[in-house]
């Protein structure tokens, strides 16, 4: 394993925190920062994890200006994503960030652009694409063990209306964040989306749609795939709907499909033929990972299991190790991600495109090319 070690910075502490210990015992990484507008819980955080007060920020502005920083991590509200990312990356920074990349087609080419001019690494922080339930899913694709995949299906389904969620999530667009339902549809399939077409149903209340201009209380969306004859199916829902929590995709192969469970901790299902069928339990991944850093899959390491991101998500899925593991292995071997800006646009587009495709009455709308 390469000796060199970097510095990164993780802006914004909501669930960003849970960050904090796993990029302390990563083996490359030398000192961890944070950023938070509230100073007490910058100084409750400097103290719980020890950290470095010249690393601790309260100003955004402040860290990526710092030489010494060499990566800055977002975990803050969407609307200031592309905002942050793009001072990171102009700033010459090694940048990650949770999704969506941006809320506009132009901030994901305008990131695409930022990226290519640095050359440093980009990551969109897709948390869907690295839970234990995915990566066993993607191993099934990959062994050939699904056979020819001939559809795929996502959900994101959510009450957003619980306490806990910031008051720009009201009224949210469904696809204009629908990173989670649609990126592993397309990463299963190793391709990109290249049209859609969505449709809008129900409606909002007005206090709710007027926010946005958006009347939805659900889009549902099929996008056609780059050279491929696969069709892929994503739903996502926020408000005015009554379910429990699923963040879901189902695969269908040749061989064998897999479905998600219907209810939490409920177990996934298997079929294999005729009418087999089979629960399942998906192992933990942390065999996947480096040593220092793979106890982080446990549910038990998350350090605020009632943050409401967790709460309704199930703890992501073990996924945050996998994370930090592979935007910290790109600085060090110096490559793209393996959910570079070009990938991360076209996730971030495909929803972004669906939600224009809803509001123009299902109208096809082309994915933009980023590369």
């Amino acid at each position: 394993m390469s000796q060199q070690k970097i510095t990164v910075v993780i802006i914004g502490m909501g669930f960003g925190k849970e960050f904090i210990p796993i990029y302390q015992n990563h083996p490359n990484i030398k000192s961890v920062g944070i950023c938070t507008r509230n100073q007490n819980t910058l100084n409750d955080l400097a103290a719980k994890f020890n950290l470095d007060r010249n690393l601790c920020f309260t100003d955004f502005e402040e860290v990526y200006k710092r030489e010494d920083v060499d990566a800055i991590h977002v975990v803050t509200p969407v609307p200031e994503h592309a905002k942050m990312t793009l001072a990171s990356l102009k700033a010459n920074k090694h940048t990650a960030c949770t999704i969506p990349m941006a809320m506009t087609v132009e901030d994901c080419k305008a990131i695409v652009e930022a990226k290519k001019r640095s050359n440093k690494v980009y990551m969109m922080m897709e948390t869907a694409l690295y839970t234990r339930e995915f990566l066993y899913g993607l191993n099934l694709a990959e062994s050939g063990k699904l056979g020819k995949i001939q559809f795929v299906r996502g959900s994101h389904i959510q009450d957003m209306s619980m306490e806990g969620w910031a008051e720009y999530w009201k009224g949210f667009p469904p696809m204009l964040n629908g990173t989670h339902a649609i990126s592993p549809l397309l990463r299963i399939n190793n391709t990109t989306a290249d049209s859609v077409v969505c449709h809008g149903s129900g409606r909002l209340s007005d206090d709710l749609a007027e926010r946005y201009g958006s009347p939805f209380a659900v889009e549902t969306a099929t996008f056609t795939l780059k050279n491929s004859d696969v069709i892929a199916e994503a739903t996502r829902s926020l408000f005015d709907v009554v379910r429990q929590y699923r963040e879901s995709y189902d695969v269908y192969g040749t061989k064998m499909s897999f479905e998600w469970e219907q209810l939490e901790d409920e177990s996934h299902v298997i079929f294999d033929g005729g009418e087999n069928a089979r629960r399942i339990d998906v192992p933990d991944t942390d065999e996947l990972l480096i040593e220092p850093i793979k106890h982080f899959t446990k549910r038990e390491k998350i350090d605020d299991p009632n943050h409401v991101s967790f709460l309704q998500g199930a703890g992501h899925g073990g996924s945050h190790p996998h994370l930090v593991q592979e935007f910290v292995a790109a600085i060090i071997e110096g490559r793209d991600s393996a959910v570079d800006a070009v990938t991360a646009a076209n996730y971030t587009s495909a929803g972004i495109c669906a939600h224009e495709s809803a509001m123009k009455g299902g109208e096809r709308i082309m994915i933009p090319n980023f590369d």
